[in-house]
Order: C-alpha cells, then structure tokens, then sequence
C-alpha cells in the first residue's frame, strides 16, 4: 500500500488544490492573459492597424538622437495617426482655428462617413494581405515619427508680401492685379515633396484663369491655428471665373489635413504629384545633403540593420513613398473622383500630356500645350516659355534638378523590394498604373 499523501499536495487524499484539469485551464488563461498584455504593450491589437506599428521590412525607430527634429519619447501623438503625419499642435484644435465650432460655419464631425470609393478595402487590412519578400522582416515600431522638414522654409513675412496689394507672388499668366476678390483655393497641390509640385505649379500658373500664391502657406500643418482669415488674405486676387490654388506638399503627410480642408470646403479639388518612391527617397536626401553635408549617408539612414534587411521607415525619405498609406487617411474625407494623381515622370517626359489632364480635372480649357514648353537637356527636364514672344524659356532654380548621389544597387535593389507591395495597393486603389516597376527593369 502507498503511503497516504501529505496535505496540501496535489493528488494526495488530503490536498485541497485545483484537480489537474483545473489547473492546466489556469495556466491555459495565465498565458492568455500574458499575451494580451504583450499585444497591447507592443502595439499589435486592432488599433495599431492605424498607427506606424507595422510595416513590411521595417525597423523601429532610432533613438530621439539619432536625427535632428525626431520627437522624444512619450511626446503626444494622436492615436490613429498615420506614417508620416505631422502630430497636430495640441489634442484639440485652439479656439478661434477653423476646425473649432463656429456659429456662422460648423465644422463637420471628426469622423465623416468615408467616403464611398467602393468595396476596396483598407490599406491596413489590404497590407496584411501582403505576402513579404524573401528576407523581410514586421517589426512593431512605437513612439512618434520625426517631424519632416519640408523644402519650403516659407517665412511669415513672404507670406505677408504674397497677398500684399501689388504683389507679383500670386502668380499666372500676367502681372497680379489690384482689382478682384481675395478668395479662398478652390484647388490644391497636396504633395508629394520632391515629386515635382512645383514644376506643376509653375506650368499652371501660366494659364490665364488659375491665380496661384508662389509661396507655400503651410496653413493645414502649421499656421492652422491662424484662422481661415488669415489663409484667404495669403491668397491673391481673382476675378469671377478664375481659380484660386495653392500648393504645399507637406499636406499629403499631415493627418489633419485631410478633416481641415474638409471643414473649409468639402468640394475643394485636390491635386497630388506622385513619383517613383525609390527615385523620390534620393532626391530628398540629395536636397537635405547639399543643406547639412555633416548628415551620414543614404545607405545608413536608409536602413536599421542592413545586413538583416531592416528598412527604417521611421525616417521621413522613406515614409514618405508609402502612399497608399497616406491615400486611405485622404479617402476618409474625399471620394477618389476629387483627387487628380499627376505622374512626376510624365511632367518630365511629356508636360504638355499631364498638363491637359490637369486642366481637365479643372474644368479650364487646354490653354497650357506643347507650345509653353522646352526640354533643357543640361537640366533634364523642361522649362516654360511664352509661345507668343521670342524671350528665354523660364526654368526652375538650381534647387531643381541636382545630381544625385551614387547609391550602392543592393540598397536600391532592397528598397524597391520594399516599395512594391505598397506600390501594387496604390495602383489598386487609384485605378492607375504607374509602371515603376517597368521603368526599374528597363534600367
């Protein structure tokens, strides 16, 4: 006979503990409970679908020294804010902003019924979707992305001379007149930065009905708490017919753009000049080079861990170029048929193509033809010209058009690994093909 069990051990006549089944449900739930709480810490339940957390072959971030302007830990972000978004100044509009309540004008809920664009999906479902590259890796990222520095360095008192009386920045076809109404942009240039807005700008700034401000106002991400006032007295004057616009390519990356602009006009056209991510991530560190040559170079900031593959798309070139991402905050506001997506390729090979599109989209006649434009080949890409006088073509500054630096093909190789699977949701989800792929094979 066995001798009897001691009290208190499980199995033992005497024990008063759980049965087994019992005790392995307990463990069961204990686990559950540890997972839970790992999700949770690690952004991965349901509302990190919305936020930076998970992205194909990325790492998590750099630390808050590791790049000028990048946001300490714990600094406040918005809950569904996006990659690439600029963090609104506080967590609710100031009083007095446009977005406030106003009797005169309400501004629309925080959170519209989405726009109908049919059965597509959301970008962040559709990226589960996703299979990965060979090598890739998810990795959660946490904590706020850096704010990006924009090209524009618009200051207060360029604005100030833009919408003075007399001022030659608002721009078109002829001299900014005296006469007409300050109205608010019916149009805007939305982004992307180093995609070619400002090639845009300029090309329909030359047709006789669009007046457009020269100068970015940066008024959705950074002088929002200014007042609509303030915006409409930045832009120029226009008489019955004409079209206002503006362009700041920051606003395609700010989250509160899309509801901001809503809440002014929810019929407002937007225009958004989009490239080759991969070209476009070069570009922008070529432009932040020749400013800071100090800054270490693309193949370090492009990557987290380079041997294992980990793009680091915390960094702004990089965050940028996911634009189906950004594309589903905008479509939460804006039905596809107002967004006009213009190719920063074809502008270079063929302007006078994009441009009808442009004017179309607008509802302006084809003014703007082959005819305003020259192909400089020491510049590589075209500069306008009048076709009814004999002067000089206009090009861009010497801002445009820099020689980039020699990146190593495995990086470029990586990165358009990267880039296809968003490129592919964002063909899907604007009906358009952009052929980067085509054009990197052909290379």
């Amino acid at each position: 006979m066995s001798p009897p069990a001691q009290p208190g051990v499980p199995g033992g006549r005497g024990s008063k503990g759980p049965p087994a089944r019992k005790l392995l449900c307990m463990c069961s739930l204990s686990l559950c409970l540890t997972y839970l709480c790992y999700s949770l810490m690690g952004g991965t339940g349901p509302a990190a679908l919305r936020s930076p957390a998970v992205l194909p072959g990325t790492a998590a971030p750099r630390s808050p020294a590791a790049l000028p302007g990048t946001a300490a830990p714990g600094a406040p972000r918005s809950p569904a804010a996006l990659p690439g978004t600029v963090a609104p100044r506080s967590p609710a509009d100031p009083p007095g902003s446009p977005g406030a309540p106003a009797p005169s004008a309400p501004a629309p809920s925080a959170a519209p019924p989405r726009a109908s664009n049919g059965s597509r999906g959301g970008a962040a479902g559709a990226w589960l979707r996703t299979p990965l590259a060979p090598g890739e890796v998810i990795t959660a990222q946490s904590g706020a992305f850096e704010r990006d520095p924009q090209e524009s360095s618009t200051t207060d008192e360029e604005l100030s001379r833009a919408g003075s009386p007399g001022s030659r920045g608002g721009g078109g076809s002829s001299t900014t007149p005296d006469y007409g109404e300050k109205r608010l942009p019916q149009a805007l240039i939305i982004g992307v930065k180093k995609g070619g807005t400002r090639a845009l700008l300029e090309a329909i700034r030359a047709h006789p009905d669009v007046r457009a401000v020269g100068t970015e106002p940066h008024f959705f991400d950074r002088n929002y708490e200014k007042g609509l006032e303030w915006y409409r007295n930045v832009m120029p004057k226009t008489l019955e017919g004409q079209i206002t616009m503006e362009k700041t390519p920051s606003y395609f990356v700010t989250n509160e753009a899309p509801r901001r602009i809503h809440s002014m006009a929810k019929d407002t056209k937007l225009i958004v000049v989009v490239r080759n991510p991969v070209t476009r991530a070069i570009s922008d560190y070529t432009q932040t080079l020749s400013k800071k040559p100090e800054i270490p170079t693309f193949e370090v900031l492009a990557f987290k861990n380079r041997t294992l593959g980990l793009i680091d798309a915390s960094w702004s070139a990089i965050r940028i170029g996911i634009y189906a991402l950004h594309l589903e905050n905008w479509l939460q506001y804006f039905p596809l048929s107002q967004i006009l997506f213009v190719s920063g390729e074809r502008l270079i090979t063929d302007p006078a193509g994009e441009m009808a599109k442009v004017q179309d989209f607008l509802g302006l006649k084809r003014i703007v033809t082959e005819k305003h434009f020259y192909f400089n080949k020491t510049k590589g890409f075209p500069c306008l010209k009048k076709p009814e006088d004999s002067s000089a073509p206009r090009c861009l500054g010497k801002s445009k058009g820099r020689t980039h630096p020699k990146i190593d093909p495995d990086v470029i190789h990586r990165l358009r690994k990267f880039y296809k699977p968003f490129n592919v949701m964002f063909y899907q989800m604007t009906g358009q093909d952009f052929q980067w792929e085509q054009e990197e094979s052909d290379k």
